[in-house]
């Protein structure tokens, strides 16, 4: 698994819907077709949070994720970038 750059902007992809559940979150893709769940409610207020922080590093920490969590998130964020469900944020 390839590792996201922390400190680069990151958001959900345009075509991504979030449905927030008691255990997470589904996000499914329309143009994919894929579905992920998200089994961590912590997790679903780092991906809402990508919209507005200015990294993903950022995003973690103002979801509450003390600094020594945000690897281990950072790696979930990575299989959300692998299957195209977050991207980097070009603007």
């Amino acid at each position: 698994m390839t590792a996201i750059d922390l400190d680069r902007a990151w958001d959900l992809h345009p075509l991504v819907s979030v449905r927030p559940e008691p255990f997470g979150a589904l996000l499914y893709h329309f143009g994919t077709r894929r579905l992920s769940f998200l089994k961590d409610r912590r997790l679903l207020a780092v991906v809402q949070a990508l919209a507005h922080a200015p990294t993903a590093r950022a995003a973690c920490l103002a979801a509450g994720l003390g600094e020594h969590e945000v690897p281990r998130y950072g790696r979930a964020l990575a299989v959300l970038a692998q299957s195209s469900m977050v991207v980097g944020r070009t603007s």
